[in-house]
């Protein structure tokens, strides 16, 4: 008797399940990032607070009551009872996007490398994997330079070394899996910032700040510049994730890897007018 069809059905419901908990998981992420980005924007100024603690609140209305909500500034010797972290959600749609890379791709042989490519499956699975983690490191270590300084010039430096990854990724795999591997690295750089420098930044801060001393601004500075690189990576993310599932005039156009960058702008374009407005 052939029990292949068995095999076949596990891994399709294997996709069901992997997808469907990566973007839960990417709802939940992208939603809390987007709120604190637009909290952080809308707080209007407290000037009845004679310690200089609150630094602004906010009031909004939504389903039974109203919501008011204060930021504080970090000082020692204040230690709230409870302190929420968020930090789950990056990392189970990190591990769930990894998952469905290796289900996808790097499972079968011959579903990775592009048709006309004489590197060998595993090497190319390599190179996937290599360009998510030391993407990762060159962009952690480029915005820890002078030129990270700027915002500008460091973005379009950004950039340009996106679409170049995206060129190159799509000369040694498929053109669809190059797109979701481009996908993939500005995730693993999202999920990174979360993981290597927004918490334990905070954490550094919280236990200053339970210690009695006066936290280091630039680990506050550090944090805040990553989460939004977050919140403005969120969009592009999205759009190269439904693109590369569904559009073949996007990853597969010979220019492919040039309408990448255009994306990855009108991504930062709309989360910048929303963040505006």
């Amino acid at each position: 008797m052939d029990w292949s069809f068995l095999d076949i059905q596990a891994v399709e419901w294997m996709n069901i399940a992997g997808r469907w908990f990566h973007v839960v998981s990417a709802i939940l992420w992208v939603g809390t990032t987007a709120f604190f980005s637009w909290m952080d924007r809308h707080m209007e100024g407290k000037a009845a607070d004679p310690a200089g603690a609150v630094t602004g609140e906010l009031w909004m209305v939504h389903s039974g009551g109203f919501y008011r909500v204060e930021k504080q500034r970090f000082r020692a010797g204040f230690m709230p009872q409870m302190l929420h972290w968020f930090k789950w959600e990056a990392a189970f749609t990190w591990i769930s996007g990894v998952f469905l890379l290796w289900l996808v791709f790097y499972r079968a042989p011959g579903a990775l490398a592009a048709k006309d490519s004489t590197l060998s499956h595993l090497l190319t699975v390599h190179i996937g994997l290599g360009t998510l983690l030391l993407g990762f490191l060159a962009y952690d270590f480029f915005w820890n330079t002078r030129l990270g300084k700027n915002e500008w010039i460091g973005g379009l430096i950004c950039l340009a070394a996106l679409m170049g990854i995206s060129f190159g990724l799509s000369r040694v795999m498929d053109k669809r899996a190059a797109y979701l591997h481009v996908g993939a690295l500005l995730g693993t750089i999202m999920a990174g910032n979360v993981w290597m420098r927004i918490i334990p930044g905070q954490k550094k801060i919280v236990r200053a700040v339970s210690q009695g001393t006066e936290p280091d601004p630039a680990l506050a500075n550090r944090a805040k510049q990553r989460s939004q690189h977050n919140t403005f990576l969120a969009f592009s993310v999205v759009f190269l994730m439904l693109s590369s599932g569904h559009f073949s005039g996007t990853f597969g156009h010979e220019w492919g890897w040039a309408l990448l960058g255009g994306f990855v702008v009108l991504g930062w374009l709309a989360r910048r007018i929303i963040n505006l407005h």
